[in-house]
C-alpha cells in the first residue's frame, strides 16, 4: 500500500481569494507550494490534490477551464523537479442539491485511495477550512488544518514525522 498526502487546493497550494478563481490570471501559485510537494514526494508520498469546484456547477468556468488552472500548478512543479500524481474534485455547488463527493463529504478521497492503494493509516488531508478536516474524517485520515495563504511547511514536516513513526 502506498502513503499519500492530500492537498486542498484553494487557500493550501494556490492563493485563496475569497472568490471563485475563473480566469488563469487569477490563479497564483502560493509561494511554498511547490516546496510542499517536493518535500512530502522527496519522503515516498503520493501528492494528490482534493478540491471543491463548485463554480463548474455555478457555469463561472468549465472543465476545461480547471483543468488549465491545474496544468498551470502542475507546470510549477515539474519545472522544480517534482509533480502532483492527481488530481479530484468536485464540480457540484450545494444549490443544486447535496452530493457525496463535495466535502465535507468523503467521496473524493474514498476514490482517490481506491485508486492509488492508499493506506489511510499513513496519509494526511491538509486543507484551509473544517469541511477539509471532516472530509479526512470520514475517509479514515487524519485531517491537518492549516490558516488559508500562509506557510504550511514546517507544519507538514512535523506532521509528517508523526506518520512515520
Amino acid at each position: 500500500m502506498q502513503k499519500a498526502i492530500f492537498f486542498d487546493r484553494d487557500g493550501v497550494l494556490n492563493k485563496e481569494i475569497g472568490d471563485y478563481v475563473c480566469q488563469i490570471d487569477d490563479f497564483e501559485i502560493l509561494p511554498d507550494a511547490v516546496q510542499c510537494i517536493k518535500l512530502v514526494k522527496s519522503l515516498g508520498f503520493l501528492a494528490i490534490v482534493v478540491t471543491n469546484q463548485g463554480g463548474i456547477g455555478k457555469k463561472l468556468y468549465s472543465h476545461e477551464e480547471l483543468k488549465s488552472f491545474h496544468q498551470k500548478l502542475q507546470n510549477a512543479c515539474l519545472e522544480n523537479g517534482t509533480k502532483i500524481d492527481d488530481f479530484f474534485y468536485c464540480p457540484h455547488h450545494p444549490i443544486s442539491g447535496k452530493c457525496l463527493c463535495r466535502k465535507p463529504e468523503s467521496l473524493m478521497l474514498e476514490k482517490a485511495m481506491a485508486k492509488h492503494n492508499i493506506d489511510k493509516n499513513k496519509s494526511l488531508m491538509i486543507g484551509d477550512t473544517t469541511r477539509d478536516v471532516e472530509a479526512a474524517e470520514k475517509a479514515g485520515i487524519h485531517g491537518l488544518l492549516v490558516q488559508p495563504n500562509l506557510n504550511k511547511l514546517r507544519l507538514l514536516e512535523e506532521e509528517i514525522v508523526k506518520i512515520n513513526q
